[in-house]
């Protein structure tokens, strides 16, 4: 099935690669792609209700140049993809588990559909936070797919592991939608300030991208949604343990977000994992750290393609 393209000329996006859409699973699912399709491909799956441009450019392309197809997307929800029909839930409904529009299990289903209609059997995976979430649930349902597993800033869905700290939980059940796009990079700082990591903070690019998400598609209601399929999440401890994949784990030491015990948790889940925990990092993709998330993911691919994964 050929792929659609989508008007993009309000606003400019000048840099940007074409956008394609995909018309999957009942839905659109806007995406990306770097590098020659004829490489072993890489899925990079984002998180709570984040756009697919927060993976950065030169992330993305340096892993084409290391020779593989890059596709990075937008879930349902957010940004470009389709937006879902369905009531918004209230904070008591997130958290007795209401209003659920859809679960992480449909998002993996979405990304899967994704992979068909680019003609793409297996791929190395790489999933950050909620993204985390839905490459696992991908390796539990079909391990055959995946060649590699690259996981950052998640958690197995255990409640007992990768809590987040209680000035974080107050932040995000007080936060309300910003009323304008200067208010939207204004937020996006001060967020960033409380959950990102403090070494790596630049100010001017984190105004600059959320202006740019602004101006591509604002709605606060897909994140309120995704984060109901979210605390609807299983717990896949038990199920992680039947693994046989390549995988990596990368966390944060200093997330505030998804704590650390949640990224060990899953390294000691997944059989034969390795984790690596960076120094100074909360919870964010900064851009002066790129070259150390590709790099971790290279070595990743370059130790399971040796042993002929």
């Amino acid at each position: 099935m050929a792929a659609t393209t989508v008007d993009t000329d309000t606003p400019p996006f000048p840099e940007w690669p074409t956008i394609q859409v995909a018309p999957v699973n009942g839905l659109e699912l806007a995406y990306e792609t770097f590098g020659d399709p004829a490489d072993d491909a890489i899925l990079l799956v984002m998180g709570l209700g984040t756009q697919m441009l927060a993976w950065p450019d030169a992330l993305c392309q340096a892993l084409a140049d290391a020779g593989h197809f890059v596709i990075r997307y937008d879930n349902r929800d957010v940004g470009l993809s389709t937006k879902i029909d369905a009531p918004v839930p209230s904070i008591p409904d997130l958290l007795l588990q209401r209003k659920v529009a859809y679960r992480i299990d449909d998002m993996a289903t979405d990304a899967f559909a994704l992979l068909d209609h680019l003609g793409i059997d297996r791929v190395h995976l790489a999933g950050t936070s909620m993204g985390g979430f839905i490459s696992q649930t991908m390796a539990l349902r079909s391990p055959e797919r995946v060649r590699t597993l690259s996981l950052s800033m998640t958690s197995t869905g255990s409640r007992k592991v990768g809590r987040p700290s209680p000035g974080v939980i107050k932040m995000m059940a007080t936060a309300k939608p910003p009323a304008d796009r200067a208010a939207a990079m204004d937020d996006a700082v001060a967020v960033n300030t409380v959950l990102g990591s403090p070494a790596h903070q630049d100010a001017d690019q984190i105004r600059e991208l959320s202006g740019i998400a602004w101006d591509r598609s604002h709605d606060p209601d897909g994140r309120l949604r995704q984060l109901g399929a979210i605390l609807a999440q299983p717990n896949r401890t038990e199920q992680l343990r039947t693994l046989d994949i390549p995988t990596v784990v990368v966390h944060g030491l200093s997330d505030p977000l998804v704590a650390v015990s949640g990224g060990i948790a899953l390294a000691r889940a997944i059989p034969g994992a390795t984790f690596v925990g960076h120094h100074g990092m909360g919870h964010d993709l900064p851009l002066t750290m790129w070259r150390q998330l590709a790099d971790d993911q290279l070595a990743l691919i370059t130790r399971a393609v040796d042993q002929g994964a």
